[in-house]
């Protein structure tokens, strides 16, 4: 999107990106550090989060903190416990990035195997969903918090071959829905991010035989990501939004 942010546009700000250590989650974390935010990553693994913690520090001269959660194993009671680590840290969320997701097997429906789907809903919905629920008393403490999940054009309108990665992005889209109108008349904003084609690993194992470098790169996503955790999109909510506005779906040509 055409948006010139403010370089001090999230001074001030708290906010959690999962999974942080690669792709648009990693350059979301480093680009809301460029713009003043205190920024909390949340991955799986420890070793890659401290790097970009690393990378933090470069930036604001100390280093984002971690937390570990893999969402693949994920209860609500982690959930829970999580929250209260980030809480004995912070006193607010002023924005969350729900970044972490699986795609599972592109195949149709008939052949995606029972443990395939189970870890795409779970780790694309029901972690995603538990998470939220157990951090939403911190985004409440926020003057004007945004929740933001990411999303898909198989989202929207199924796809042969998309399966679980498609039903699980329909059921964020309704979850992002619900949630803008329960607090609708609060101090909290819900939005969707569709990157669309982006180059990331996981999009070059869903098109492997792709030409990478025909994709935008995280870094051209970052308006879109800014604009929705800064003031200028208070009035923005239950909103999906298009990181990549008219791109056609599927394979870059």
């Amino acid at each position: 999107m055409d948006y010139q942010p403010k370089n001090n546009l999230l001074e001030g700000r708290i906010i959690l990106v999962t999974g942080a250590t690669d792709g648009i989650g990693r350059e979301a974390a480093l680009t809301y550090a460029r713009h003043g935010a205190e920024v909390l990553l949340l991955g799986r693994n420890s070793e890659k989060l401290s790097q970009v913690a690393a990378e933090v520090a470069t930036i604001t001269r100390k280093p984002g903190k971690t937390f570990v959660l893999d969402m693949n194993s994920a209860t609500p009671a982690t959930c829970q416990t999580l929250a209260a680590s980030i809480a004995a840290e912070v006193p607010r969320l002023d924005g969350l990035l729900h970044n972490a997701g699986v795609l599972g097997d592109i195949a149709p429906m008939s052949e995606i195997k029972p443990h395939v789907w189970r870890e795409v809903m779970l780790v694309n919905v029901d972690a995603t969903f538990w998470l939220t629920q157990a951090l939403l008393p911190l985004l409440l403490k926020s003057a004007a918090g945004s929740l933001v999940f990411t999303t898909s054009s198989v989202g929207r309108t199924g796809r042969a071959g998309w399966g679980s990665y498609a039903v699980s992005k329909f059921a964020t889209e309704g979850m992002m829905q619900v949630l803008a109108d329960e607090y609708k008349d609060r101090h909290l904003r819900v939005n969707c991010i569709n990157p669309g084609g982006t180059r990331t690993k996981m999009r070059a194992s869903a098109f492997p035989q792709e030409d990478a470098n025909k994709l935008k790169t995280p870094a051209d996503l970052m308006p879109l990501y800014l604009y929705l955790m800064g003031d200028d999109s208070r009035n923005e909510n239950g909103v999906s939004f298009d990181a990549q506005p008219g791109r056609k779906p599927g394979a870059a040509e």
